[in-house]
């Protein structure tokens, strides 16, 4: 994917960020119109609206769908702005380019499907575009490029992702866990594929947005689509989540733009102890290993199945927790363990077998 382009729009510069931002669903043309006009006088240049909404569970409010195009339209007629919308079928797609919206982003629910992600790519096909796929709701970095490279496929060069953080079995702070190593790892193995966060969807609350749009900064993300509303509270979908264009404005105002360019010759040093604990890390995971293989020859002499799964259970909860108190992430430390144990168990199994 070495030709891929920036998310840009005619006479749009590439600023860092650039920020998307509007409200979770076009509920009416006054909302939609009120929403777009505040946005604007705060600078913003991208207006998100989802108009097909897919809910969890039937019975919620399901988008005001194709009739929803011309109140976007009047937004690019009245403000300048440019508009981005959902598609999640060959429809969509369709009915989005023939009303002129402007960017086009893919839901995380579409995104793990590679049908739906296939009638999608054939639909785009001879377009040109911007396209944004959100992290499929598992973290499944695979799947998550899998999604992306068929819309690649299909011609599309202004092509991006959208973090909006991960469906996890563990209650947290979080919506959606952000599980940062997953979209550090893409951009490891895309390094020009631009990645914007979406902090209303990780943190499913307001006070969130702040903290995480920083953090996005921190690691070097592309821009932010932010859900903002002219009266959040009277939001038909995910008001916890939205902000007014003013509260928007002041984040943004606010952010910490760090130099991606800088040099980093003072980090030598620094990174030089990166290094040694790295090594120091190596030989305790080794004689942890060596233990292992001592449990299994215990096991084996003793006709003992290899995985004992209370202790698993709570040697996983107990170190999550530990981890916690020392200021690490519970989900990260879940993780962690249960790769040492998926390796634990392979060692043993490695002695049954001799």
């Amino acid at each position: 994917m070495e030709d891929l382009q920036p998310i840009t729009l005619s006479g749009l510069d590439p600023v860092r960020p650039l920020t998307i931002a509007g409200p979770c669903s076009a509920e009416t043309e006054e909302q939609v119109i009120e929403t777009a006009r505040q946005l604007a006088a705060e600078g913003i240049t991208i207006y998100r609206a989802g108009l097909w909404k897919p809910r969890t569970k039937p019975g919620g409010f399901e988008g005001v769908g194709a009739q929803g195009l011309a109140w976007l339209r009047r937004v690019k007629a009245e403000t300048g702005m440019y508009v981005a919308t959902e598609v999640a079928t060959r429809e969509h797609v369709t009915a989005a380019l023939a009303g002129g919206v402007d960017l086009l982003w893919i839901g995380a629910r579409t995104a793990a499907n590679p049908f739906a992600m296939q009638e999608i790519a054939d639909a785009l096909r001879g377009h040109d575009v911007p396209v944004l796929v959100k992290n499929p709701v598992s973290p499944d970095l695979e799947l998550w490029i899998g999604a992306v490279q068929r819309i690649y496929n299909a011609g599309i060069r202004r092509l991006g992702v959208i973090h909006r953080g991960f469906t996890s079995i563990d209650k947290s702070l979080y919506r959606n866990h952000p599980m940062w190593a997953i979209p550090i790892e893409l951009h490891r193995r895309i390094p020009n594929l631009p990645i914007f966060c979406d902090p209303s969807h990780i943190g499913g609350k307001r006070e969130l947005i702040a903290p995480l749009a920083q953090q996005a900064m921190d690691m070097g993300f592309d821009g932010l689509i932010i859900e903002s509303h002219c009266s959040p509270d009277d939001a038909w979908s995910d008001k916890a989540q939205q902000i007014t264009p003013q509260a928007l404005a002041y984040i943004c105002r606010n952010l910490v733009i760090r130099q991606t360019t800088a040099h980093t010759e003072s980090l030598s040093e620094l990174r030089d102890q990166i290094d040694k604990l790295d090594d120091q890390l190596l030989e305790l995971l080794t004689h942890r290993m060596r233990v292992s293989r001592d449990i299994g020859e215990y096991k084996k002499e003793h006709d003992m199945p290899v995985l004992q799964a209370s202790r698993y259970e709570e040697l996983l909860a107990r170190r999550a927790a530990q981890a916690v108190q020392l200021g690490m992430d519970r989900e990260f430390m879940r993780t962690v363990l249960q790769a040492i144990h998926e390796e634990s168990i392979r060692q043993q199994m490695e002695v049954l077998k001799e």
